[in-house]
């Protein structure tokens, strides 16, 4: 009888704890309650997160939004360093400047315009005549005009023999068009010699006194008028010359990459008929010259144009 007395007992406890769970669902928390919960919340949090201000009797009507903002500030979890490094918008930066120390990849150089191949000598005679008819046009609009310039001779592998003539002329006006003259079969005729010595018409190139002398000892003809774009570099980028070479330059101001094939570059320049390859690479070549002296111009000077510098320019191109 005792057992059962106690079983029954123990079962209206429980239902009375029940409906007293039930009830308090359904009540609303006392404001004494409500200190107690967030009192033993704070407790409990007061490592990690800061204490939190207790409100004044003024700010009761807006009580209940605090105490929910509060407590989603709790709820809210903070997301992994390794995560918040992804989100950053630097985390995969590929700015050179910022990365300085990895070598970027760029798109490669290229020409998009037409390739003109002349190798007798009435083709070149008419394809230095087009030269100078865009030449023309150009300066009645903007004045004194740039035509990028290069040439390339069959390289000797043994000591002792001295260099072979200039093999390929390659001229470039614009994004449009771009010449290579096969010289060596053709020679230099009458239009081309007059776009070499005429000094309105502005050459650019890279060691372009170098290849000046070489045309005028292979050839006998002066390439008037030209212009080094290490030189300009050093003046509107600042470094020494030895930074500046076509490939470098076109990384930094053109964001590309100047491929330069020993098989091609090293190849035979004095075939009967160029390759195509080898039309490409000379096109490029007088184009991407072109390109560098337009945007080079376009930049302020880094140092000041002193007479030191105008005669070192100048020694470059009479020696």
């Amino acid at each position: 009888m005792e057992k059962k007395s106690q079983s029954l007992e123990n079962k209206s406890r429980s239902k009375k704890t029940i409906l007293s769970e039930s009830e308090l669902d359904d009540e609303p928390f006392t404001e004494e309650d409500l200190q107690a919960i967030e009192a033993a919340f704070e407790a409990a949090t007061s490592s990690s997160l800061p204490k939190k201000r207790r409100s004044s009797p003024d700010d009761d009507s807006d009580g209940d939004d605090k105490t929910q903002q509060h407590h989603c500030r709790i709820a809210r979890r903070r997301l992994p360093s390794s995560v918040l490094a992804l989100q950053h918008p630097n985390a995969f930066s590929l700015s050179p400047c910022r990365q300085a120390n990895i070598r970027m990849r760029y798109p490669v150089m290229k020409f998009g315009g037409q390739i003109t191949y002349s190798r007798t000598a009435v083709q070149v005679e008419k394809a230095a005549m087009e030269v100078l008819n865009i030449i023309e046009a150009k300066e009645k609009e903007a004045g004194q005009t740039a035509v990028g310039f290069d040439i390339e001779w069959r390289p000797t592998f043994q000591r002792g023999v001295p260099p072979r003539k200039a093999a390929v002329m390659q001229i470039c006006v614009d994004t449009s068009c771009c010449h290579v003259m096969h010289i060596v079969h053709s020679g230099i005729p009458q239009s081309l010699q007059f776009l070499l010595e005429d000094a309105s018409i502005l050459k650019v190139g890279l060691g372009i006194a170098g290849d000046s002398v070489k045309v005028f000892k292979d050839y006998n003809v002066s390439t008037k008028a030209v212009e080094d774009l290490k030189y300009l570099a050093k003046r509107k980028l600042g470094g020494g010359l030895q930074n500046w070479g076509l490939a470098s330059l076109t990384e930094k101001l053109i964001c590309k990459q100047l491929l330069k094939p020993n098989k091609i570059r090293l190849g035979n320049w004095e075939a009967k008929f160029l390759s195509k390859e080898q039309l490409e690479y000379a096109a490029i070549d007088a184009f991407t010259s072109w390109h560098l002296y337009e945007v080079l111009k376009s930049l302020p000077d880094a140092e000041k144009v002193t007479p030191d510098n105008q005669s070192e320019e100048l020694q470059a191109v009479s020696s």
